[in-house]
């Protein structure tokens, strides 16, 4: 299994809530829309609370400021990633891609592949 973690600033004009509710209402349907023929198996939105919680946790490590929300893709690897490229799959990624210019902040929100590595379990 192999996941995409993308950390979201929102573009400057929108407000957070904004940005959260395209995020939730406008963008997550069509990742919905192509996720097949994309191959995402896992797909979860962290949107970004507004409490003294999280400004006192920055406070306290001298952090920077909040990202606007965290997006979490899974895939089955690699190779079935790599398999994933016909011409409907690149229209669909054009489509996202399109869409993410609408609300985020593309050059200051980064994004990576990675493997978990799960420490404490929820299943029990």
């Amino acid at each position: 299994m192999i996941k995409l973690t993308f950390c979201l600033r929102r573009l400057p004009h929108l407000s957070r809530e904004e940005f959260q509710r395209y995020w939730r209402e406008q963008h997550a349907p069509l990742v919905a829309k192509h996720a097949k023929i994309l191959g995402i198996l896992r797909y979860v939105q962290t949107h970004t609370a507004h409490d003294p919680l999280n400004a006192a946790m920055q406070a306290s490590r001298g952090g920077p400021e909040a990202y606007d929300g965290v997006a979490e893709l899974w895939f089955e690897s690699e190779a079935a990633m790599a398999a994933y490229s016909s011409e409907a799959a690149a229209k669909a990624g054009a489509e996202l891609l399109e869409d993410e210019k609408k609300f985020i902040d593309l050059a200051n929100s980064p994004l990576w592949f990675g493997e978990e590595f799960e420490v404490i379990g929820g299943a029990d």
